[in-house]
């Protein structure tokens, strides 16, 4: 039997064959036939933490998984020891950019840098939740499939299907007047090859009813962040998922006037008036779980809006240029000077209607979201988002369902990728030290593993040290 016994530790040396480190720099090993022995598993089904247990891969394959003395490992396997390290799904998130906020309400195109740090960062697939650059993503996906770059899976949502009103951010958008307009947009891109579409905030009720059944005729869902339309609204017209969970809902605010959406803060505030077990807030939740529409879960972005937040890490900041660091560094500095700002308040209500949402039998599911001011960075974004998920008040193995298989569920992909089970692609995230039930916060991603092959984080963020901001 060959047996090498490997420390999960990044410092180890690692086995990479002549032949694979030539072909990619980042892949840290590929064996025909592995055997990950002694780990901590967590699923992604939703069950509980496992100790000792056994995943045999063949290829792209898991082919069984299990405790260690039920698992028979092939005499000609590779066998890697992870000695009680935890390991689970590769996530599945489904509100993720490949652009980063710059200046003045500008979207940098990262097509480059973001795909490579989102696999670093345990992302194995991913949709984009609305594009600035909609052809430099759908190549993003032609290449990484070709297996001429690396990256997660990637479903690529269309540009960003918005309403006649101008947004402050949103000169990059398109302008739509009529619901014809919409439906000349949704078919293009549709043609071009897109696997869904977003609506946006000042999108009328006639511009997304005919999104949804113009996107619906070509097979393709919808999503949306809303404001001049209401969750309910959406609902009736057939949308399949809403984002943000139910931070952006307008169903609240008094005399809403159909078609806009209301000015200033009138939709935070109204939110803020309602207790978290409000039976109208109850209400909406069930409305849309009858409905089948799903919520995206972005705790991540909304947690740089709220005061007595942890700062992004030194390390995600060091992958920014100096402009973008000294930028969010600067924001960050003054929203944590507000003693009580509306977002704070409104994060930790989002958080429990989340929860209500999910077990009430609602399917949410999970993305980062890296717009606002900054902060959340492809490679610490995911991990992040479920420790917000645990604050919510999930449990671990809840969280990790959530940014997994309830991912690959909405894709329709639960057959073959969001949990590690016998069959399914071998896709999962290795982390550096096991967990207890009661953690709130994961130890940090040794390697990430798509379709067997394992990749190196720690050479993919040397890579883009410094880097995220200019390619």
């Amino acid at each position: 039997m060959i047996r090498f016994l490997l420390c999960i530790a990044l410092t180890c040396v690692a086995t990479i064959t002549h032949a694979q480190e030539s072909a990619n720099p980042f892949v840290l090993f590929h064996e025909p036939l592995l055997a990950i022995t002694h780990a901590q598993v967590i699923d992604g089904t939703g069950a509980g933490i496992r100790d000792n247990q056994t995943i045999l891969i063949k290829g792209e394959t898991i082919v069984d998984i299990g405790d260690e003395k039920n698992v028979r490992i092939p005499a000609d396997a590779t066998v890697k020891d992870l000695k009680g390290a935890l390991v689970t799904p590769g996530f599945v998130l489904l509100h993720e950019h490949f652009f980063y906020t710059l200046k003045g309400g500008n979207y940098g195109s990262l097509f480059r840098s973001f795909p490579a740090l989102y696999l670093a960062g345990g992302v194995t697939t991913l949709r984009t939740g609305g594009s600035m650059s909609p052809y430099a993503d759908l190549n993003v996906r032609r290449d990484i499939d070709a297996g001429k770059t690396i990256g997660p899976d990637v479903d690529v949502t269309a540009p960003f299907v918005n309403g006649s009103f101008p947004l402050a951010f949103g000169m990059q958008m398109q302008r739509l007047q009529t619901p014809a307009d919409v439906e000349r947009m949704v078919g293009y891109w549709a043609d071009e090859g897109v696997n869904s579409f977003k609506g946006y905030i000042n999108l009328t009720r006639d511009q997304l009813e005919t999104m949804v059944r113009t996107a619906h005729a070509r097979h393709k869902k919808v999503t949306a962040h809303l404001c001049s339309v209401t969750y309910r609204e959406a609902a009736d017209r057939g949308i399949d998922n809403l984002e943000h969970g139910f931070m952006v809902a307008s169903d609240f605010v008094d005399n809403k006037t159909p078609d806009e959406c209301p000015a200033g803060k009138a939709v935070e505030l109204a939110l803020d008036g309602l207790a978290i077990n409000d039976p109208r807030m109850q209400d909406l939740q069930e409305y849309l779980i009858q409905r089948k529409v799903a919520i995206t879960s972005t705790l991540t972005i909304f947690e740089t809006f709220a005061a007595g937040r942890p700062m992004t890490s030194q390390a995600a900041l060091d992958l920014l240029i100096p402009e973008l660091r000294e930028a969010y560094v600067n924001t960050y500095t003054k929203i944590a000077r507000d003693a009580a700002p509306l977002r704070t308040s409104l994060l930790r209500k989002n958080m429990a209607w989340e929860k209500q949402f999910h077990d009430a039998g609602g399917l949410l599911v999970a993305g980062t979201d890296p717009t606002g001011y900054g902060g959340v960075v492809a490679g610490f974004s995911a991990t992040r988002q479920v420790e917000l998920l645990i604050e919510a008040g999930f449990s671990l193995p809840e969280a990790v369902r959530v940014a997994s298989l309830n991912g690959a569920k909405y894709l329709g992909r639960e057959s073959s990728v969001g949990s590690l089970v016998a069959g399914k692609r071998a896709d999962l995230v290795a982390f550096s030290g096991g967990v207890k039930t009661d953690t709130t916060q994961l130890p940090a991603i040794a390697w990430s593993m798509k379709g067997g092959k394992a990749y190196d984080r720690s050479k993919i963020l040397e890579q883009w040290k410094g880097q995220v901001g200019l390619q």
